[in-house]
């Protein structure tokens, strides 16, 4: 499985992966907004995805990640997702592992990620934790779904 930038091509397989979680993120692919982040975000090449069979561009997404290090050494992790039909195969790691090797020590890595009240969300934090990351103590009220979300952070030495 490999990781790649994204392309303006992939923008649809973006779209059809956001479909997938708005029950847990909120509106995305009707939201100009996050069309836009997307759009920037690819271009700046600050987007990364797994396509099916490693495929070209414009290929099916299984998962895609946004990672922002314009303000390095603070890194941070905007969106992650997998695909439902590709979930726990290794995928969210691979993308984890991904933008880690881009983060220059000394670093902090920030993700605002789902609050444990939301059962759905739990694979996400126990990802997280698995890399090292640790739950700050502030849960964030009020996700698009009602659920809280927590913010978590990983230094990197």
């Amino acid at each position: 499985m490999r990781v790649d930038n994204a392309t303006m091509d992939d923008l649809n397989g973006w779209l059809e992966l956001a479909s997938e979680v708005e029950y847990l993120f909120g509106p995305m692919v009707s939201d100009p907004k996050f069309i836009q982040a997307l759009e920037k975000n690819i271009n700046q090449k600050c987007a990364f995805c797994v396509r099916e069979n490693d495929g070209l561009p414009g290929s099916v997404l299984l998962g895609g990640i946004l990672f922002s290090s314009s303000n390095a050494p603070n890194y941070k992790i905007g969106w992650l997702a997998v695909s439902s039909r590709a979930r726990n195969k290794g995928i969210a790691t691979a993308l984890l592992r991904h933008i880690l090797r881009l983060v220059v020590a000394p670093a902090e890595v920030t993700v605002t990620t789902f609050g444990d009240d939301i059962p759905d969300g739990r694979p996400a934090r126990k990802l997280y934790q698995k890399f090292g990351f640790v739950p700050l103590d502030t849960l964030i009220p009020n996700g698009p779904e009602g659920g809280s979300r927590q913010k978590f952070k990983l230094l990197v030495t």
